[in-house]
């Protein structure tokens, strides 16, 4: 499945737990039945590789990454973006979980940047494979564990509270576009001068699927743009182009040789 077992210690008694159910729901005494059935039934890894999916999020996860994307790293996209005329910065959360990342993005964007960049506006892709999370995103309802790293001033602004849940404002779900894709089988169309992929593809995914999909990944980026990653993630070797920032880990600009359009296509 093209997996790193060692990246699912802490998650493991999550997918045991997701399997066993299976197993009872398919009547199978054990994990050596369940064998015999994916090699039975080719569908059946279609399921299994739903249980492997974890999902862990929060708005502002990691704080310090969002204090550099709003310090250093969005304002030199935005202040590239207006030298050369442009309309738009394109940013791409890869995994999105239930919402929390790309949205935190808006909201840092519309409450600490728009200002300066007024000419400038910011289109947020969110991409992931589980259409239940996605669901969860669309209506933008969240637990107050959710929001503990967020500024008080933007909990104030941005959500309303009610019954210890809190809803994000329509105001800050603009210019988010939820889209249901397995990285591993397609990415969003167009280039991104930003890019999050954070405890995915360099967690889960063994060194092979990792370089493959970083390559891919960098055909989706613009010139001198940024790629963030886990703070405990590493790239992988054989993918040229990417120098780390300095200050926060997982942080990297992409300088590539060819010269891309900034402009998304149509569709």
């Amino acid at each position: 499945m093209g997996f790193r077992t060692t990246a699912f210690r802490r998650v493991r008694n999550q997918v045991c737990k997701r399997i066993a159910r299976r197993l009872r729901t398919l009547a199978l005494a054990d994990f050596d039945a369940y064998r015999h059935r994916l090699a039975t039934d080719p569908e059946e890894w279609r399921r299994l590789d739903t249980f492997c999916r974890i999902t862990i999020s929060r708005f502002c996860r990691d704080r310090p990454v969002f204090d550099w994307l709003e310090r250093v790293g969005l304002p030199a996209l935005a202040d590239a973006a207006v030298a050369t005329g442009r309309k738009k910065l394109f940013c791409w959360s890869a995994g999105c979980g239930s919402g929390e990342e790309p949205y935190t993005l808006r909201i840092l964007w519309d409450l600490c940047l728009a200002d300066r960049f007024p000419s400038l506006s910011l289109d947020i892709v969110a991409s992931d494979a589980d259409s239940g999370v996605l669901e969860r995103a669309r209506c933008a309802v969240y637990s107050a564990g959710c929001l503990r790293e967020v500024p008080r001033d933007w909990i104030e602004r941005a959500f309303v509270a009610r019954d210890d849940q809190y809803r994000l404002r329509r105001t800050f779900r603009h210019g988010v576009q939820f889209v249901r894709q397995d990285i591993r089988q397609k990415l969003p169309a167009g280039r991104f001068d930003l890019v999050l992929c954070r405890n995915l593809v360099f967690t889960y995914f063994d060194e092979a699927v990792q370089r493959r999909l970083l390559t891919r990944i960098t055909s989706r980026m613009t010139n001198h743009g940024i790629l963030v990653i886990g703070r405990r993630e590493t790239l992988p070797g054989g993918v040229d182009g990417f120098k780390i920032a300095k200050g926060v880990p997982g942080i990297f600009r992409f300088a590539s040789n060819q010269r891309h359009n900034h402009e998304r296509p149509a569709g």
